[in-house]
C-alpha cells in the first residue's frame, strides 16, 4: 500500500506571495504623490526614488522569500513594526492626527498578515519535511 505524501495546500503557498505583490504595488502607487509642478525633473526623480526605497527592499526580499518562507515572515513582520515606529516618531515630533491610525492599520496590518501567512507556510513545510524524513 502506497503511503500518501502530504503537501502544502496551494492556497497557503500562493496567498502570501500574491498578497505581497499587491502590497508592494500599493506602496509603489502611494509614491506617485511626489509629482508636483514646483519640482524639477531631477527633483521628481529623486523624490520617487526616496519614496520607493521600501518598495525596492521589499521586492528584493520577496524574491528571496519565494523559496525561503521564514525570510518573508521575518521581513513583513519587521516591516509592519518599522512602520508603526515611524508613525509614532512622526506623531511625537508633530501632532497626532487620527488618520495616522488608519494608515497604520492598513499598512502594518497588511504586512503583519502577510508575515503570518509566510510563517504558517514555513511551519507546514517544515512539518512535511520532517514527516518525509521519518
Amino acid at each position: 500500500m502506497k503511503k500518501r505524501v502530504k503537501t502544502i495546500p496551494r492556497w497557503i503557498y500562493w496567498t502570501p506571495r500574491i498578497l505581497s505583490i499587491i502590497f508592494i504595488i500599493f506602496l509603489a502607487l502611494m509614491s506617485l504623490d511626489v509629482f508636483s509642478p514646483e519640482l524639477s525633473f531631477w527633483q521628481t526623480i529623486g523624490a520617487l526614488f526616496m519614496h520607493n526605497i521600501p518598495v525596492l527592499i521589499l521586492s528584493a526580499l520577496l524574491i528571496i522569500s519565494w523559496k525561503r518562507e521564514l525570510v518573508g515572515a521575518i521581513t513583513f513582520i519587521l516591516a509592519g513594526i518599522l512602520y508603526i515606529v515611524v508613525i509614532l516618531i512622526t506623531a511625537l515630533k508633530n501632532s497626532f492626527e487620527w488618520y495616522m491610525l488608519s494608515w497604520t492599520l492598513q499598512i502594518s496590518g497588511t504586512a503583519f498578515f502577510i508575515g503570518i501567512l509566510f510563517f504558517v507556510n514555513w511551519k507546514l513545510k517544515k512539518k512535511i519535511m520532517q514527516a518525509k524524513s521519518k
